[in-house]
This record gives structure tokens, sequence and C-alpha cells, in this order.
């Protein structure tokens, strides 16, 4: 933070000085003219007594000198034109009419013509330049400098026993002081026995800080240190240091050292070696030495994270992208992390690909490889890589513009891919190819739109499961697919609406049904789960879907107040031509297009019946609530409810997720979530926020979080309360940040990490 303070500080003076030499220099030329300015090298000299000896000027009494873009005033000035130097004393005040700047001092002694001189007990203000961007906060306060004296020279400016704010004098907040502000404006800047106060207390000292004021900085040096606290691991101490390697790579190493855990390590590294190529990688790690237990035994969680994001434009259409991630563990991602989301998230995927599209076609070469971790234990997770991979797809084409319109389109992959899992892995390499091409036409009578499409695939694998174990034996899938999709005409009426609501109100339904049959499938158990591809089975299906919209208009707005879509599909072969297994917790392609939420384990002939509710009272507040109910079990399996509303100080957000389900097919879950808050982000005064995550079946809080802010028109201060509890963490957070209107924060509460 005395890095940007600083930067205002030395922006601020040396346009200051720039501008006292406004007269023999024109100013920039998007500066726009003021009325009745001075033209261009003109001085206007006036004062209630004026004296002139030659090209000397004795002015006494309110004496002013005007150029085109500034005012100097004082008590006294004696100003030599042929010299351009110039002394003024008593209230001297200086203004800039193109920057808004303005200063004040007791005594000036200025040369016009070199460039040189010394201001004497000098303060003065600039405006803020304000950029509004989350987790900053602003204000229109102009930034307050003082200095006990000031010299110039040439390009170099020297600033002794200053300090800047933006808070209101005679008692700031905050101010930053220095004993000598060594300043080369546009170049760099020196600043010796640098200290941070904060109500009067001195909060951070530096002997000797450097801060490039070049257009583009890249200097390397060492970071803010941080400290904080918490329950598992114990009192935190944190340093790093930044290296501009050169004009296109950098590195950020950060290390902590937890008191009872050991040492902790963030590397990140940042490239630009061509144009149109830039990479980051992060490395993230801690060498543990054990959390204690009772019975004195250390328990090691440690471990590392890998995060590589690049892309680049290769020409000629081509561009590729990679987003890399590697996991040591699953028990290292629970102990360490500090999102609540990304500690029980159980998968890690990554994936590569060169890519290239044009007209309706595209082509792809793919590596990916994604991991399931079933559990903490050493081992235990499911891994699926495919490498390489390389896919072409075209677009629906229109092959015929008679009346009745044809459009053919093709899907195709091939590739090596492989699976390891605990109990069994394929070879290194299995091939296997898949091509799928479609044939579409549409048929419209009146308002009713029937579209039929029909489609081949062929898909061959080069190992398959044989009598419990993985073969080499090769399988060929060929499957036909015939889908014919309805859409009836939309029924709609409006009424005359009741005041509170609107002026109109609209109710349409929409019907719209679907009828599908997949045959060729011959042995489903064979083939080896890999992906989506493999969960295709045999199937004769229509389903159903009805959705209720209600409009309102109000003042000659539009806008939808609900919603509400029923869904359900009907199996007429219930066991999927013998793919369905009974007993078994069974995913395939007909259900998962259905819903999130597993309910295959036994022959059925109808799906749950999918229910979707939006409701939005007002254009900041909304409602949705997605269930399941199944007619087999004849009750709700799942339901999802989300409420979201902002006020003018007031925001809030709940959720809540119920699964009744059968252990065959998953756990049984019943979670709150909820966000509540009162405050505006950034802004002065008192803003506070509490989020947590509560499971109702294990009776656990399982994160919880409290953040108090308090905010004044220059700097603010927020204080955050976590709380993990899940797996083995148990743990207690307490961080602290503050941050200094339009400047930046520092401390251990980050931005990515704040309720608001």
């Amino acid at each position: 933070m005395p890095i940007w303070g600083l930067l205002v500080l030395l922006v601020l003076l040396s346009g200051t000085s720039e501008r006292l030499a406004g007269q023999v220099s024109p100013p920039p030329s998007q500066a726009a003219p003021r009325a009745d300015a001075p033209r261009q090298g003109e001085v206007i000299v006036r004062a209630v007594i004026q004296a002139a000896e030659g090209s000397r000027y004795r002015l006494r009494g309110s004496a002013e000198l005007e150029t085109t873009d500034s005012l100097l005033q004082a008590e006294e000035i004696d100003y030599d034109e042929a010299t351009g130097h110039a002394m003024a004393s008593g209230h001297v005040r200086y203004k800039n009419f193109e920057t808004g700047e303005e200063l004040e001092a007791e005594r000036v002694e200025y040369n016009f013509r070199d460039q040189t001189g010394t201001f004497h007990q000098v303060r003065g203000t600039v405006s803020a330049n304000v950029e509004s961007r989350p987790g900053l906060l602003t204000t229109t306060n102009p930034f307050i400098f003082q200095g006990k004296y000031a010299e110039k020279n040439g390009d170099k400016y020297v600033l002794y026993d200053g300090f800047l704010t933006n808070c209101r004098l005679p008692n700031p907040l905050w101010k930053l002081e220095g004993k000598r502000f060594d300043i080369i404006p546009h170049e760099r800047a020196l600043v010796h026995h640098t200290l941070f106060r904060l109500w009067k207390l001195p909060l951070l000292y530096v002997p000797v800080f450097y801060k490039s004021l070049e257009e583009a900085p890249r200097k390397s040096g060492f970071l803010t240190p941080n400290i904080g606290n918490s329950s598992r691991r114990g009192k935190m101490v944190g340093a790093g240091y930044y290296w501009a390697i050169n004009r296109s790579h950098d590195l950020t190493y950060r290390t902590q050292y937890f008191t009872q855990r050991g040492f902790a390590h963030h590397v990140d590294l940042r490239g630009k070696p061509f144009q149109n190529w830039d990479f980051n990688a992060i490395l993230y790690g801690v060498n543990d030495r054990g959390l204690k237990t009772p019975g004195r035994e250390r328990r090691k969680e440690g471990g590392y994270i890998t995060t590589v994001d690049a892309q680049a434009e290769l020409g000629r259409g081509f561009h590729a992208r990679a987003d890399i991630n590697y996991l040591s563990s699953f028990q290292f991602r629970q102990a360490f992390t500090e999102s609540f989301n990304e500690a029980v998230f159980s998968e890690v995927h990554s994936v590569g690909y060169l890519a290239k599209h044009w007209g309706l076609n595209s082509f792809n070469a793919v590596f990916e490889r994604s991991e399931n971790y079933q559990s903490t234990a050493e081992g235990d997770r499911i891994v699926i890589r495919r490498l390489p991979a390389v896919e072409f797809a075209s677009r629906d084409r229109r092959i015929s513009r008679l009346r009745w319109p044809v459009w053919v389109s093709l899907e195709s992959a091939a590739g090596l891919v492989r699976r390891t899992q605990p109990l069994f892995q394929t070879r290194q390499f299995v091939e296997r190819l898949d091509i799928a091409p479609r044939v579409t036409t549409a048929v419209r009578w009146k308002d009713f739109h029937l579209l039929p499409s029909f489609s081949v695939r062929e898909t061959h694998y080069g190992s398959s499961w044989s009598r419990g174990r993985v073969s080499g034996d090769g399988v060929l899938r060929s499957t036909r697919e015939f889908t014919l999709d309805l859409i009836p005409p939309s029924l709609s009426r409006t009424f005359e609406g009741p005041g509170w609501l609107g002026e109109r109100v609209k109710h349409v339904i929409e019907p719209r049904a679907g009828f599908r049959h997949v045959s060729g499938v011959r042995d489903f158990s064979s083939l080896i789960r890999f992906d989506e591809t493999e969960l295709l089975s045999n199937t004769t299906e229509a389903d159903v879907t009805l959705t209720n919209r209600l409009y309102v208009k109000r003042g000659g707005l539009v806008r939808e107040l609900l919603s509400w879509q029923l869904w359900q599909r009907r199996y007429f072969d219930p066991d999927f031509g013998g793919a369905l297994l009974p007993g078994r917790r069974n995913v395939l392609a007909s259900s998962i297009q259905m819903s999130g939420y597993t309910f295959l384990d036994g022959p059925r002939h109808y799906s749950p019946v999918i229910s979707l509710v939006r409701l939005q009272p007002t254009r900041r507040s909304g409602i949705e609530w997605r269930s399941d109910y199944d007619p087999l079990r004849r009750r709700f399996v799942n339901s999802g409810l989300t409420v979201d509303a902002r006020m003018e100080n007031l925001f809030i957000s709940v959720g809540h997720n119920h699964v009744r389900s059968v252990p065959t097919l998953s756990p049984s879950a019943n979670q709150f979530r909820g966000l509540l808050g009162i405050g505006k982000e950034d802004r002065p005064g008192w803003s506070a926020a509490f989020s947590a995550i509560y499971d109702f079946r294990l009776g656990i809080m399982q994160f919880a979080t409290t953040q108090v802010s308090y905010a004044t028109d220059c700097c603010g201060l927020s204080v955050q309360y976590r709380r993990f509890g899940f797996g083995q963490r148990n743990e207690n957070q307490f961080r602290v940040s503050f941050a200094v209107a339009n400047i930046g924060s520092f401390g251990t509460l980050r931005r990515q990490e704040r309720l608001f």
C-alpha cells in the first residue's frame, strides 16, 4: 500500500512542477481552453500595487501571475521577465486549470527557464482518478500532500519531511510519511524512511522504498509481508518476491510458515512469449510435518496442486488452449484449500486442444484427463484419459430447397483412451472410433411443427469386458436412432391485470412432445465406460413437456413473472434392451437427459415427473424450485430451492437441497445454504454479512463465514471469521484487511474470499 500511496504523490508533484512552467511549454492539445484565458506564452500581471523597473516587476497586495493553464497568487511576488525568475511569499497559492491541482506554500522561489526552484512549507490537493472495480474502496476525496520543503532540479524532484493522505485534515485516519521523496517523473521514485500511520499509530516502516513510474513498470522486489491465525495451522507469517524476468515473463514466489504444520509454497509463472500467446502456471504445495492427534501421533496431509492455463493463436484459423490441473491427493485439498466448494469437489479435470472452425465445420485435436476421487484413501480414484483424440463435426447443412427441406450433419471422433481404478485397468492405449451421420427434415402444417431425424452410429473399441475381466478383443457397436419432435401451437390469453401486478397479464401454454427409438446395442455390459459415449442403450421412449408462462406489462415494459415447466418420459422398453441391471445403480443416456439425479435401479415404465418453477416478483428478486416426483416411489425424491433478493442495503440468498434416495442409487442429503448481508459493497459506513452451509442429516455446520466491515470516506477495515467442519477438518480462521480508498488493500483477507 505505501507503494501506491507514493505513486499518487509522485504523479501530483511532478504534474504541479510541470504546469508551473506552463508559460514556456505549450499545454497538452487535449486540454479544453478556458474562456478569457491568456494567449499561449502570455503572462498577465495583476496586483494592488505594481512597480516595474525594466524587465523586473514588484507586485504587492493580491498579486497574481496568470498563464494559459495556471494561476499563481501571493501577497508579494517579484518577477523578472528576462530571466524567468519569480519569488512569491505570503500565502502563496497555485492552481492548475488543466488537472485541478491546488498548492499552497509559505514561500516559493522558481525559475521558469531552467525549471529549478524551492517550495517552502508546501501543501496541496489533487483530484483522485477514481477507478471503480470489485474489491476497491472508492472516494471522491482529493489526495492531500504536505512537506517541509521541496526542490526541483530539471526533471528531478525532492520532497523533504512530507506526507500523503486522502482523509480530511487536521486528523487524518491514515497517512504515509517519508523523510525524503526522490522523484524522477515517468522513470522512478525512491523513498527513504517510509512510515505508514493508522490512527496515529505506526503500522509499517521501510528504510528504503523503490517504485517505478514507467508506463508499464516491471521491477523485481519483495512483496508486502502478511500475518494470520488458524486453530488448525497455528500462527502464520508470510512473505514473497516478485521477479521481472524480462518484458514478457515474470515469476512470483510466496511462502508461508504455519507454526503447527510447516511451510507452504506458492509459485506463479506468467508469460507472453509471442503476440497472441500467453500462459499462467501455478504451483501450490505444503511440506506438512503433520497434525497432532490425541494419541500424540502426527497425521500428515501435505501435497501439492498444479494449474496451467495457456492459449495461443497459431494462424490460418487454428487456435490452441490448455487447462491443466493436477492434484497429488484429495486429502491435501480437503486439508489446505481455502474454498468450501473446492474442498468438497472430488474431481480434477485437465484438457488441451487444437481447434479450427470454418463455415459449418470444426476440427479438434484433444488431450483430456479426468480424475474422480472416491475417498481420501491413497489411490482410491478413477482416472480416465484421452490421448490423443481427433474430432470432426459438421453442423446441419441444407441439401434440398424443395417443399420438404433436408439437412445433414456429421459427428465423428477417433482416439486412444485408457481407464484406471483400484479394481482394474485397461492397457495404456485403447483405440476407439466413433462416427455418426444424421439426416433431419421438417414438416409444417398450420402452426404445427414436426421434426423427424434419423442417424446411424458406428463405434469400434479395441478392448472390452469379457467374463469379468478386461479383454483385448475388440467390439463393434452399430446403432440406429430415430427421433421425432412435435411442437404444437402455443395457447395464450391476455387479461386485465390488477393494479399491483400490472396493466396487462398474459398467460401462455407451450406444449411439446417427442419420440425416440434406439436399436443395435447388442451387449451393453461388454463396453468399458470411458465417457458418455458408452451410455447409449437400446430404448423406445416418448416424452411430454408442458410449460406455463405468465407475462406482465407495466408502463410499456413486458417481463416474465412466472414459469412452470413439467416434463416426464414414458419407457416402452423398461429394461433398455437388457442394459439395466436390477438392484444396482444404472446411469444411461436416457436417464441423464432427464435429471442429474440417478433414478434407475430396476425396470420401470416412467421417469420421475420433473418440475421447474421460476418466479421473479421484482427485477431484483427471484425464486427457483426444481423437484423430481417419482410415481414409482410415490414421493418427491429430490428438491432444490433457491431464493435471491437484493434491496437498497440488503441482500439475501437462500438455498436448500434435499435428496430422499435409497443407498443403491445415492446417499440421502439435506443441506441448507444461506447468505445474508446488509450494507453496500466498497462504500462508506457499516457492512455485515453471514454465510453458512448446514447439513441437517449430519447435524453439522460444514462451513460458516461472518464478515464485518467499516469504511470511511478514505479507508476501511474488514474482519472475517471462517469455520470449516467436514471430513477430518475442524478449523477456525480469522482474517483482516485494511483498505485505502482509490489505492488498494492489504492483509490476510483476499478479494475473492470476501462476502461483499
